[in-house]
């Protein structure tokens, strides 16, 4: 009997044996193979971003490229293309496409900022932007001359592609930007461009970008080139496919008003720059295009509602619009501003709340009317404010950092119709 067991115990641990044996082999050829599809999804991938590198060079040349004058010669990149202004050290614009592949894009910032080796006169370098230098302990100090390296062609634009995206830091791509306008307000239009492309992913954007350079701009002395200051900056963005366009002329300089009150047609930014957009378009694609005007196009679909401030040299004298308002927080003096009622909101509490010229989370100022006061208004402030143009006077306090105003009655509400009371 006791050999019995034994050979039943030894063929249960044989058994068991050629079960784990089994188990760790299927583990490394399941692995094996898996190794093997991730290397040639590895290699489909690189192929087809050559493909799509190719498409975008086929496509600007056929839709997206400026007509280049006499003497310009236009310098190819893997995804964008440029003119280079020898006499201003930068580039006179920047062609490029962007994919709604930026959606699902992955590759972060590289920061190679480099020389340009396609710009044969030579392009800007490091030290037109700022000088460093090496320390005992292998750190650098910096002196810098006050501007960034504001890319034309956004880093972010390309972030499906590293070929693209590393391209994207040659010195030809950049142009010296106050901090507050690279970090800012033109920041946040390369935003909006991208923020397109989530809602309409079915199409790719044409882009083109560039300082408007003038024969009399300043110049940044101790850099080794003297590059030219812009005062101003401009970009052109067409939707081909769905037959939508729009133009931004922005300054070089801290900018408080929205991204879209700069914002103009591409006839208006051809005028200014003497630069024939999208050239090889048929005229009357081309001629439509230029001509529109639409900013709400162009925002996500939250903020159709919202509107320009009032151009406030419209204004009557001691008036503000609710940009300007927010130079008067925690001043205590009473001040008029105007604007119109894009949203308006009764709170659980009873209290209301009402956005002028931008809705909630985009706000720039705010009425508060309490639940205390609300008894002194002989209408319904959230029915029959909602699109109307008002002035309301008070003071101006900051609420998260908006300008806010808080009312007692409807005296401190006066209806503004066509710059008249």
């Amino acid at each position: 009997m006791k050999t019995f067991c034994l050979a039943i115990s030894l063929f249960l641990l044989t058994f068991t044996t050629l079960s784990a044996q089994d188990i760790d082999a299927s583990i490394k050829n399941l692995d094996s193979r898996l190794d093997k599809l991730k290397q040639e999804q590895k290699k489909i991938k690189a192929e087809l971003e050559q493909y799509k590198l190719q498409g975008i060079q086929r496509d600007l040349k056929k839709w997206g490229l400026p007509k280049a004058e006499a003497g310009e010669k236009i310098i190819e990149h893997s995804a964008m293309s440029l003119v280079y202004s020898e006499e201003h050290e930068q580039a006179k614009w920047v062609a490029h496409i962007v994919l709604p592949d930026i959606i699902e894009g992955s590759v972060g910032r590289s920061n190679d900022f480099r020389i340009d080796p396609k710009v044969t006169t030579g392009s800007a370098v490091e030290e037109d932007y700022f000088l460093k230098y090496l320390q005992k302990d292998s750190t650098y100090t910096y002196d810098g001359f006050g501007y960034d390296r504001g890319h034309l062609a956004p880093s972010a634009d390309f972030r499906w592609s590293k070929t693209a995206l590393s391209e994207s830091y040659f010195y030809s791509n950049m142009s010296p930007q106050v901090a507050d306008f690279n970090r800012g307000r033109w920041a946040e239009l390369e935003g909006l461009v991208r923020g397109y492309l989530y809602h309409n992913s079915n199409t790719q954007l044409y882009v083109v970008s560039g300082p408007i350079l003038k024969d009399d701009l300043p110049v940044i002395e101790r850099g080794i080139n003297k590059l030219s200051i812009p005062k101003l900056y401009f970009k052109v963005i067409a939707d081909v496919k769905n037959k939508k366009a729009i133009a931004f002329i922005m300054p070089n300089q801290l900018i408080t008003y929205p991204v879209e009150s700069f914002a103009v047609s591409i006839d208006k930014v051809e005028e200014e720059t003497g630069i024939d957009f999208f050239a090889n378009m048929p005229d009357d694609l081309e001629n439509n295009l230029e001509k529109q005007r639409t900013p709400n196009d162009w925002f996500p679909p939250k903020a159709k509602d919202d509107v320009e401030p009032i151009y406030a040299p419209s204004l009557p004298a001691a008036h503000f619009n609710t940009i300007q308002s927010k130079l008067y927080i925690g001043k205590g003096k009473p001040i008029t501003v105007c604007g119109t009622v894009v949203s308006t909101k009764l709170s659980r509490k009873g209290n209301i709340f009402i956005n002028l010229d931008k809705k909630f989370p985009n706000q720039v100022f705010t009425v508060s009317i309490f639940k205390n006061a609300a008894y002194n208004f002989s209408y319904d402030p959230v029915e029959e404010l909602i699109g109307k143009t008002i002035c309301v006077r008070g003071t101006v306090s900051s609420f998260g950092g908006v300008p806010s105003m808080s009312i007692k009655s409807e005296e401190a509400i006066i209806f503004y119709e066509d710059g008249a009371y």
